[in-house]
């Protein structure tokens, strides 16, 4: 058998390992308010994060498909998509093992800068689109935690307004109707992550168009991360939902509108404007928004685990372009 077609059967296995990875890391973006604050039970949450992810990916996770996908460097081939896959799966599992809600995102992201560095030189590297990426993971967790600690001022004034018991319902409602809204979010933006670099070689072998590609694919990985969520995600959403602080409803409310309006506003605006959806850290979102409903609040926060967590993220970046790049060169050398 052509070494190539090893390749292909190994990567493919991967990304389906990388969506669990996804599912099992990330599930804890759009649940941890949810559950932290008591409004639904973490079996009950991860039902519903299971049926809106689909949705979210299939309907929409073709605009950020695109930006990992051809986006970044010209094109991905079946040594670098295996390449970007496995460094990417390796630090991912070893982090949710950890219970440390890292960046998939910036994972898959670097990966991809540590191939491409590699196969096409600096010169290879799209500059313009990478700049525009790295800003978001910048601005994504300030716009969030600056939209959440704006939400729950509102939400407090209305709830010193009005009736305690109806209010309280109407936000548990209005809890799992965010929870759902996000895990939208999270499969338009994150489908793209176990599955994007894949759009060049799935569109040529099953020759059809790159958007009906993008869809297969979409069902493909969402299988993955649903099964992710159920099997690894509970210790990252316990790390998310009680470690970093102690979530009530209100403040359980405001992350969890936050988060979902930030990534889904940084999927589509751009897309919209540019033709490329952002690959944002729907982990730095989500921890973004947690934070700032919790100093809105004035609820003490645990300095060891956030610490704790940006030091992953920090790690994040050099970790992936090293990996990717390092398994590149190996496999060019041991085929060549």
């Amino acid at each position: 058998m052509d070494i190539s077609m090893i390749l292909l059967a190994l990567g493919f296995l991967l990304a389906f390992v990388m969506s669990m990875n996804l599912g099992g890391n990330d599930a804890a973006n759009p649940t941890s308010a949810a559950v932290g604050s008591g409004v639904l039970t973490l079996r009950r949450a991860l039902l519903f994060f299971g049926i809106f992810v689909f949705f979210g990916a299939v309907l929409q996770g073709s605009m950020v498909m695109k930006t990992i996908g051809k986006g970044i460097v010209p094109e991905i081939d079946v040594v670098g998509a295996f390449a970007i896959i496995l460094s990417a799966n390796i630090w991912i599992f070893l982090a949710t093992m950890r219970g440390m809600a890292i960046s998939t995102t910036h994972s898959i992201i670097c990966a991809v800068i540590g191939y491409g560095l590699v196969e096409f030189g600096i010169s290879g590297i799209n500059f313009s689109v990478l700049g525009t990426i790295v800003l978001s993971w910048i601005a994504s967790p300030l716009c969030s935690l600056a939209l959440a600690y704006i939400l729950f001022k509102m939400i407090d004034i209305y709830t010193n307004r009005n009736d305690g018991a109806k209010l309280q319902k109407f936000f548990k409602i209005l809890l799992i109707g965010s929870l759902c809204f996000s895990a939208y979010s999270f499969g338009a933006n994150d489908v793209a992550n176990a599955t994007g670099v894949y759009i060049t070689i799935a569109s040529k072998m099953g020759q059809v168009p790159d958007s009906v590609a993008m869809v297969e694919l979409a069902i493909f990985g969402t299988i993955g991360i649903v099964l992710g969520a159920f099997i690894f995600g509970p210790k990252v959403i316990r790390t998310l939902a009680f470690r970093v602080t102690r979530l009530d409803l209100p403040t359980g409310l405001a992350a969890s509108l936050s988060n979902a309006m930030v990534v889904y506003l940084f999927t589509t605006v751009p897309y919209i404007l540019s033709g490329y959806g952002l690959p944002i850290s729907t982990s730095y979102a989500a921890v973004g928004a947690i934070l700032g409903a919790s100093i809105a609040a004035k609820k003490r926060l645990s300095k060891s685990a956030s610490v704790y967590l940006i030091s992953y993220w920090l790690v994040t970046v050099p970790a992936n372009i090293l990996l990717s790049g390092a398994v590149v060169y190996i496999i060019k050398m041991l085929v060549a």
